[in-house]
């Protein structure tokens, strides 16, 4: 099993989840978070720390989610590593909870 970061992430992109991440899977692209699915170990620490309730173990995503499996995978190996808290982006709140977000992914 793994996580997903999934759609209520993009745009903003708070780390309070790398923080606690003992393996540093998670991976850092503009505006968005992914998780490596080889590396992460399944601890559910990740979970409680997003503010946005964007993380899932992948049985769990919501069915309208479920193709960020795929897009984790695929983004995890071209983006660097992020193991250290820095700022949301400066609309985070703004964007928290709209729908339909992947057209604005910035890989």
């Amino acid at each position: 099993m793994t996580h997903v970061v999934t759609e209520n992430c993009i745009n903003c992109k708070h780390t309070d989840c790398v923080e606690v991440c003992p393996v540093d899977c998670f991976h850092e692209g503009p505006n968005f978070l992914v998780i490596d699915p080889v590396e992460c170990i399944d601890c559910t620490l990740c979970v409680d720390e997003c503010p946005v309730d964007a993380i899932y173990s992948d049985g769990e995503v919501p069915d309208d989610q479920m193709h960020y499996l795929a897009l984790n995978a695929e983004l995890a190996p071209q983006w660097p590593v992020i193991s250290a808290k820095i700022p949301a982006l400066p609309d985070a709140a703004a964007w928290d909870g709209r729908p339909d977000k992947l057209p604005f992914l910035i890989r």
